[in-house]
């Protein structure tokens, strides 16, 4: 029997991170200010740290600015608002992340609410997330638009297919949904409470599992010759398995991601865009910067 094709999220990453550093390149021959990120890592999580490291490294070889904020964990929510919206009003920095999840005590919404939406990479601010909603211009959630961008790595046109999201939280689910149906499918949200899950999933052209429960998705359920984007980064026994049962889910998709090397790689080379693609609508719009050093 056949097996479904591996989508590489580290090789489409790679890619995405060339193109930038060499558009990057082309910023400061022309003597144009290049991209700023500053990230924003509140505590002493270990996972997060991780992740705000990454972020840092890639950018700076991409050529752009990276900035990095290490705030302590009983840090009061007024510095952290005050710490964000300095950066924010910087003419140097186009993107500003804070990562989540910050300790507790500290309200995430109004974290993130603080973050000026034209700076706001993640897109999780709610003036970003409803220019999504209503189909206008604006920065687009990392990991919603990262699957996309895997999905439309395979050449399939989306047009009228079914696609099927499981999971419906506002960082992946519900915004993904929102741009399958920009892309003209035909989109179904499930989540851990639905009835007859196994009969949606067997019902999907392409299936987003966003769930955040390791293999709740069972191969079997999977239909013959879809396309399948597995979220879920879960650690059992010492490992990262995802939302999908992969070997058998492999055995009857057409093309599936890896857990780890698929999505999760992703998610950083399009903030990286984000964060160019914010830099260039503020060159465009005028808005004053420091002279190129």
């Amino acid at each position: 029997m056949s097996t479904g094709r591996i989508i590489d999220g580290k090789a489409v990453a790679a890619s995405i991170r060339g193109e930038l550093a060499e558009r990057i390149a082309e910023l400061k021959a022309q003597g144009r200010r290049v991209p700023g990120l500053t990230t924003i890592l509140v505590g002493d999580d270990a996972a997060s740290k991780v992740y705000v490291g990454r972020k840092q490294r890639e950018a700076k070889e991409a050529g752009m600015v990276s900035e990095a904020e290490e705030l302590p964990g009983d840090v009061t929510q007024e510095e952290l608002i005050g710490v964000v919206r300095e950066h924010c009003e910087r003419p140097d920095i186009d993107g500003v992340l804070v990562q989540l999840p910050l300790p507790e005590g500290l309200d995430e919404a109004a974290v993130i609410d603080a973050i000026d939406p034209r700076k706001d990479v993640d897109g999780l601010h709610p003036i970003n997330q409803g220019a999504l909603f209503t189909g206008r211009e604006g920065p687009r959630p990392c990991t919603p638009l990262s699957c996309m961008t895997l999905v439309e790595s395979t050449g399939v046109d989306l047009t009228g297919l079914h696609a099927v999201v499981v999971g419906r939280s506002v960082l992946v689910g519900k915004p993904v949904a929102m741009l399958l149906l920009e892309r003209h499918a035909t989109v179904t949200i499930c989540h851990s409470r639905t009835r007859d899950l196994a009969a949606m999933v067997g019902s999907a052209d392409v299936l987003i599992a966003a769930v955040g429960r390791p293999e709740m998705i069972k191969g079997e359920w999977v239909k013959p010759g879809a396309i399948v984007i597995d979220v879920g980064i879960n650690r059992v026994d010492g490992k990262l398995i995802g939302d999908v049962e992969f070997e058998a889910a492999r055995r009857r998709a057409a093309h599936i991601t890896p857990v780890p090397g698929g999505v999760g790689p992703m998610t950083v080379a399009t903030l990286l865009r984000n964060t160019y693609d914010s830099c260039l609508a503020s060159q465009a719009s005028g808005a004053p910067s420091p002279s190129p050093s």
